[in-house]
């Protein structure tokens, strides 16, 4: 049996090749992913405006006939708002679960060891429901594979700099965040991009650290965030699969924690040395300088369930007797719907009802609009938190 053929490839193969990939992703983007200007949040029906705004259609059409809101615009025999429209609605008939004005923004980092466990999609989609229920959100994209960054419509090689990103913060250059912070196509979003020249922040940070004694480098995005916690309701920040530096300081900025974990025993194994690992440095950095930190919620949602396989029931009850009340009662089901909007670089909420089997789409549409309720009701309970202790 004849052996098969070495192919050796020197770095000028692999230059070649990138460019090729680049050229390749170019092409895609110009048939599939339009650019940040013309890519559009999907249009709503009074139905779905109804369900947006917690309440029965009828309302709507009351509300429509006192006027004083988007009227929307008629297609064919229905009508239509746009997103930035409904978001109108939301905020008025949802008044009450708006962040009081003495409220900071609340911090949510999702963030996990390991890769494909779908960290990104339920980090957009979180933004994405977050503004559906009226919120101003802030995307902060952390992992210098951009691929947060991808689902704005933003390709990151090409459209991203330094300046767009988090760099010039972890490098000293900047120390607030808000000149990164630019608007994408979905209402209610901003977002501060990523690339992979955020890569040098793993260098930048522990340089300065080495350069200045006092330096606290795991709170250098906890620090430059402080303007976008008065402009925001709610930041959610999408983190690099590893430990990193970056990463650290995601956690630490962070007032509450959601990792996704599909239940498979080496996702689960990766998710304790993940907590192993953080544990250890925050003994090291923060408990051994007298500091403390305490993070309002930490979640664990499982993602990617497919309720047929036998092997996957046993890991959720490992999950659910290992994270107890951190678990969300709420799993993300794997089904095509996720895998149909990821090729149009795009999330379930991107999709419009009818893109494909309808019982498919609200099985996956359900589960993200109830992990957004559940999370949206512990935000309002750090927001009371807040000001119960500023009263007292």
């Amino acid at each position: 049996m004849p052996s098969a053929p070495i192919r050796k490839q020197s770095l000028g193969d692999i230059e070649a090749q990138a460019a090729r990939i680049a050229a390749m992703m170019s092409a895609i983007r110009s048939t599939m992913l339009s650019p940040t200007s013309a890519k559009k949040a999907p249009s709503v029906s009074a139905a779905q405006l109804a369900l947006m705004c917690g309440v029965d259609k009828s309302k709507i059409a009351y509300r429509l006939s006192r006027g004083g809101l988007p009227e929307g615009q008629m297609a064919g025999n229905r009508r239509e708002w746009t997103m930035e429209e409904a978001r109108v609605w939301v905020r008025d008939l949802r008044a009450s679960h708006m962040r009081p004005t003495d409220a900071a923004g609340t911090t949510i980092t999702v963030a996990n060891f390991k890769g494909g466990v779908a960290k990104t999609t339920t980090a957009v989609t979180l933004a994405q429901g977050m503004s559906m229920r009226g919120h101003r959100v802030l995307l902060l994209d952390l992992d210098p594979q951009g691929s947060a960054t991808t689902l704005f419509g933003v390709l990151p090689d090409a459209e991203v700099e330094q300046e767009h990103t988090a760099l010039p913060l972890f490098s000293g250059a900047e120390e607030d965040l808000s000149y990164a912070i630019r608007p994408s196509y979905w209402p209610g979003i901003d977002i501060v991009c990523a690339a992979p020249l955020l890569f040098g922040a793993e260098f930048a940070l522990p340089a300065r650290q080495t350069r200045d004694a006092g330096f606290e480098f795991w709170r250098c995005l906890d620090r430059g965030l402080d303007q976008a916690r008065s402009d925001y309701d709610v930041i959610v920040i999408d983190t690099p699969p590893a430990l990193s530096y970056v990463t650290i300081n995601a956690l630490m900025a962070a007032d509450g924690v959601l990792m996704p974990l599909p239940p498979s025993a080496l996702d689960f194994a990766s998710s304790a040395q993940f907590w192993d690992l953080f544990s250890d440095l925050c003994n090291q950095l923060i408990l051994s300088r007298g500091q403390d930190k305490t993070f309002e919620f930490i979640d664990v949602l499982l993602s990617r369930v497919e309720s047929a396989d036998a092997a996957s029931s046993v890991v959720r009850q490992w999950v659910m007797q290992g994270y107890g009340d951190k678990v969300l009662p709420i799993e993300i089901p794997k089904t095509a719907v996720a895998a149909t909007a990821s090729a149009e670089f795009g999330t379930v909420f991107d999709l419009p009802r009818g893109a494909m089997n309808a019982k498919t789409f609200s099985r996956a549409r359900d589960a993200y609009d109830r992990m957004c309720e559940l999370i949206e009701q512990q935000v309002q309970a750090v927001w009371a938190g807040q000001r119960v202790n500023a009263g007292g």
